[in-house]
């Protein structure tokens, strides 16, 4: 996220100084940053998502196992 804000700060300062194509190619990189931030955050709470799921799944096989003792 550092790095996508740095880069947007850097495009703006090519904004000013009237160098549109290098501001548009900082913008770019920084906006590519904080997607590859974004997906790398979303996978981590997938993840932690499906280990819940699984636990309780786990729990209630195992509950119903017990059941029919």
């Amino acid at each position: 996220m550092i790095l996508a804000g740095a880069c947007i700060m850097v495009a703006a300062f090519f904004l000013w100084r009237r160098d549109l194509d290098a501001a548009f190619i900082t913008a770019a990189l920084g906006l590519v940053a904080w997607f590859l931030n974004y997906r790398a955050q979303m996978k981590e709470v997938i993840a932690a998502a499906d280990i819940e799921e699984n636990s309780k799944r786990d729990e209630e096989a195992s509950y119903e196992d017990s059941d029919h003792d």
